[in-house]
């Protein structure tokens, strides 16, 4: 029978999720769907002095508006609970004691002076490597160097201790990486990695490495910077018996220049949010921007993350989230960084908005209006959306750039007014006014078009020559929407009353 898969998005509720992490997490969420195994939700949360309040609900609210649900974990329920890393402090003891018993980690005694002193030696001998390793851990307080009486008295005693694991000299680890192939790395070039913190409580390569095996975890899918912390993971599970499982390391996020990775503060210097909500900091207050708020569409989101890093073989690009789950491969991860265009984003968005429902739109359109203390229909909403949707980017621009659509003008384009503002325009729309004020029935864009060339075979005038100031009179701009949809969406009467206007406001502006 074949195993099932099985893989987890594993974030640290430290602040608020980076766009990087929910596209790991959707990586995951996709290879799970795509081969009928179980995505998993666990709060890595063993580093208190960092724990942020909020960030864990945080983390589930994201994973909620892009619709990246998980199968199990911390609020899912599930049978291999508890799924925050808090509350497993018991189930990772049992797993130090058992390497320590087996001489494969260690008790270290060592105070923070007496490390810095360690290193400051080691610097002054010119050693490249300054860290806690085979080579100095004779050198140092811990149970490999002083007597079993004094370890036991020092532990009777209260005395603060980390566990550090027991790397071996002079060996490789080898593993395959389903981005990268295989990894070669020797162990004199690591460290004793501290397992069990004084405080009590597991670091992340413990925790990571006996939750992931517990939770019968196949497949770890992550970031890049994890890839370094890999053979120590590798070797935690040989030391335990257990067979690893498949690595993914994922290329990096760059910033848009591709110099180096992208940063909230890349966001905040250029304008862009890099976090999926708005975070309100809980100790400054301070708010930073989110995709949700800024205007992009979730669909439009997930498919914008989803190419940052993977793509299908072929020239498509625009793929539902249930597309995604069919298509998505591990192969198809590439091993460079993914540049990160804001620009992108803004296209897909204007993709999935042209195909949303406008009955979907039109409720922040409404609410924009009622905001700015104005009442209109739906039918009406419904049709501005229709009317603006190739031309806008987000949500909010339907009110922003269509106000022309709910208020009258008061000032006109200038250079449209400078070019096409003649005597032969005004003589046409004064015409067109007077048809549209007698106007009875219901007022169409084919009815308004129809009119406006009965006035134009009347007075000899050719449609183009009248366009643009038509429009300029209704809307004030020198470009929209489709105009005769423009007009049938404002009624005649309103239509009229604007060309009156405009013809009483610009009327020592008329070009001979």
């Amino acid at each position: 029978m074949e195993k099932e898969i099985r893989v987890r998005f594993a974030p640290s509720p430290t602040g608020p999720l980076h766009i990087g992490g929910v596209r790991t997490a959707l990586y995951n969420y996709l290879f799970a769907k795509h081969n009928n195994g179980k995505f998993l939700l666990r709060i890595e949360d063993t580093d208190q002095t960092r724990f942020v309040p909020g960030a864990e609900e945080y983390i589930r609210e994201s994973l909620s508006w892009l619709g990246i649900t998980p199968d199990e974990g911390e609020g899912f329920g599930g049978p291999y609970g508890p799924y925050k890393q808090s509350e497993r402090s018991e189930i990772y003891r049992e797993y130090v004691t058992k390497l320590i018993e087996e001489d494969k980690a260690y008790y270290a005694f060592d105070t923070a002076e007496e490390l810095e002193e360690m290193r400051e030696r080691l610097k002054a001998a010119r050693v490249v490597s300054q860290t806690y390793n085979a080579l100095t851990r004779g050198t140092m307080k811990n149970s490999l160097t002083l007597s079993p009486e004094e370890v036991k008295q020092r532990m009777d005693s209260g005395d603060p201790y980390v566990v550090r694991l027991k790397v071996p000299r002079k060996e490789d680890i080898r593993f395959k990486d389903a981005v990268r192939d295989w990894v070669l790395v020797n162990t004199d070039t690591l460290d004793d990695k501290v397992l069990l913190k004084s405080d009590g409580l597991p670091t992340y390569h413990l925790a990571n490495v006996v939750d992931d095996h517990l939770m019968k975890i196949t497949h770890v899918i992550r970031g890049e910077e994890w890839l370094p912390s890999a053979p120590i993971h590798v070797l935690l599970y040989q030391f335990l018996g257990w067979d690893a499982p498949e690595f993914c390391h994922l290329p990096l996020l760059l910033k848009p220049d591709g110099n180096g990775k992208l940063s909230k503060r890349d966001g905040d210097k250029h304008g862009y949010p890099v976090f999926p909500l708005d975070w309100k900091d809980p100790q400054s207050g301070n708010l930073t921007m989110g995709f949700r708020e800024q205007g992009y569409l979730p669909e439009a989101m997930v498919n914008f993350l989803a190419f940052l890093g993977w793509n299908p073989g072929d020239n498509r690009e625009l793929f539902t989230l249930e597309e995604l789950e069919k298509e998505f491969t591990l192969p198809r991860i590439g091993k460079s960084g993914a540049k990160f265009d804001i620009n992108k984003a803004k296209w897909f968005n204007q993709q999935y908005l042209k195909n949303t429902p406008n009955e979907r739109l039109a409720e922040t359109l409404l609410a924009d209006l009622e905001e700015a203390g104005l009442e209109t229909d739906a039918v009406k909403a419904n049709k501005v959306c229709e009317a603006l949707k190739e031309r806008v980017t987000f949500p909010k621009d339907f009110w922003e750039t269509g106000k022309y659509f709910f208020v009258t003008p008061e000032v006109y384009d200038e250079k449209t007014v400078k070019k096409k503002w003649t005597a032969e325009a005004v003589g046409v729309l004064t015409a067109y006014k007077e048809a549209l004020e007698n106007f009875e029935g219901d007022f169409t864009q084919d009815v308004a078009k129809e009119t406006l060339n009965d006035v134009l075979e009347a007075q000899g005038v050719k449609i183009g020559r009248i366009m643009q100031a038509l429009r300029v009179a209704v809307s004030g701009q020198g470009s929209g929407a489709d105009l005769m949809f423009t007009l049938e969406i404002l009624g005649n009467a309103t239509v009229a009353q604007r060309i009156g206007l405009a013809i009483e406001t610009l009327k020592d502006r008329v070009k001979s």
